[in-house]
């Protein structure tokens, strides 16, 4: 199977747990050498967008994220044109955060200016599944054509759908490289588990995560797994595989959350 190996696209969403931090400690991972690239939470995407398969399983839970991808792979060109009418301003944020869309074109837009505009970049919804992220205030510019049409490109080969991760199995392959993301149920370190996390990957599907890696490994396939650095998490997924611990700068949070360094840790079976 054919991989392109790195371009020069790069995440066009700002994402909470992004690995852009990670990419530069893939060097050692020569795509080639896989069949097939799967990422079923896909996030920003920072890992697919450093690779470039040339063949990919893209997958998440968030439907709102999967057909804003799909959108840029598919229409690009009309997301485009439906962000260059709008305007970073606090009064239309508000406006369009309350509207909702039958385009998947627009909805795709919409998701995309509420995700550079917003409070740090943050995805949150309330009980009834309405987002409720307020404006940022954020200078930068929302809208960057290059991103996305680099983006675009580099999605052509890639299957997108929206699902649980546990589903993907079905997809895996020998030889293929799994690349796994999960949402992280406890804080880093010393810390406890999250309460509100729990809603989005609880501990139990730590647990399903850890049941896919055999699965992974069953088939003859390879996989690097991100994990907060705690633990419970060392517990659960201690291994014959390596573990790897990396440290990186904490960008989430606001200034009283007192942004510094925390460890993430890695396991593998490949040669990272």
């Amino acid at each position: 199977m054919n991989f392109l190996q790195q371009n020069n696209a790069k995440p066009f969403l700002r994402w909470a747990g992004g690995k852009s931090w990670l990419t530069r400690h893939l060097y050692n991972i020569k795509i080639s050498d896989y069949s097939t690239y799967h990422e079923p939470f896909l996030g920003g995407g920072a890992a697919f967008f450093y690779f470039n398969p040339g063949r990919s399983y893209l997958s998440d839970m968030n439907s709102d994220l999967i057909n804003t991808y799909i959108a840029i792979r598919d229409e690009a060109k009309y997301v485009i044109e439906v962000l260059e009418t709008y305007v970073n301003t606090e009064t239309f944020y508000y406006e369009i955060r309350s509207k909702s869309f039958d385009s998947y074109i627009e909805k795709a837009a919409r998701f995309i200016f509420l995700n550079q505009t917003s409070f740090n970049g943050i995805y949150r919804v309330n009980l009834k599944g309405i987002y409720n992220v307020p404006f940022g205030f954020r200078k930068k510019r929302f809208l960057e054509k290059h991103a996305i049409l680099s983006a675009q490109r580099a999605l052509q080969s890639a299957e997108i759908f929206h699902s649980d991760f546990f589903d993907t199995l079905a997809n895996v392959n020998e030889n293929d490289l799994v690349f796994l993301d999960p949402p992280y149920t406890v804080s880093h370190n010393e810390n406890g588990f999250i309460k509100y996390n729990e809603k989005l990957f609880s501990y139990d599907d730590q647990l399903r995560l850890q049941e896919m890696i055999k699965q992974i490994r069953a088939k003859g396939a390879f996989y690097i797994l991100t994990n907060a650095a705690h633990p419970t998490v060392e517990e659960i997924f201690a291994s014959e595989d390596r573990m790897l611990r990396f440290n990186r700068a904490s960008l989430i949070g606001g200034l009283k959350a007192g942004r510094g360094h925390t460890s993430e840790l890695i396991f593998t079976n490949t040669n990272l």
